[in-house]
């Protein structure tokens, strides 16, 4: 059962108009009086708000993972021993890479999925991008601007 079907309004709004006809000539003071104490609070909350947010200013940390009194054949040593870790790295990641390529194409060719037509069209979209990507390389250097990044299409 809706509680709104037995909701009527206009009794409300009689009483209230005999009420204020019934208030005197006094009753206009009153409803400016009200009027003026309503519209002053909530136009004094209004002013005093602050609606934006102060700007958080950023943290920052600083990073002294070497010695300040480092040369520059530690500096040099330190660069190949990150690099040969980089190295090391991106070639583990091409086998696990190339793993579990095979294992999903074995998978692929289990399922009867033309693995092989779908590894050459991989291979050609990989070397057109490789192409696009060195091209605008020539471009950005030739131009003498920093280099961009080749637009990929999908």
């Amino acid at each position: 059962m809706s509680f709104m079907k037995n909701v009527n309004p206009s009794g409300a709004i009689s009483e209230f108009r005999d009420v204020f006809r019934d208030a005197g000539p006094t009753r206009w003071r009153y409803v400016a009086l009200s009027a003026l104490i309503t519209g002053g609070l909530f136009g004094g909350l209004a002013v005093t708000q602050n609606w934006i947010a102060d700007r958080k200013l950023p943290e920052i940390d600083y990073i002294n993972s070497w010695p300040a009194d480092r040369t520059a054949a530690e500096t040099k040593a330190f660069i190949i021993a990150n690099q040969k870790d980089k190295d090391a790295r991106e070639k583990a990641q091409a086998a696990a890479d190339a793993e579990a390529q095979r294992l999903w194409m074995s998978v692929g060719r289990a399922t009867g999925v033309d693995v092989d037509t779908m590894k050459k069209t991989a291979d050609a979209d990989k070397a057109a991008d490789t192409a696009k990507k060195a091209a605008a390389d020539r471009a950005a250097a030739s131009l003498n601007r920093p280099k961009t990044q080749a637009p990929v299409d999908h």
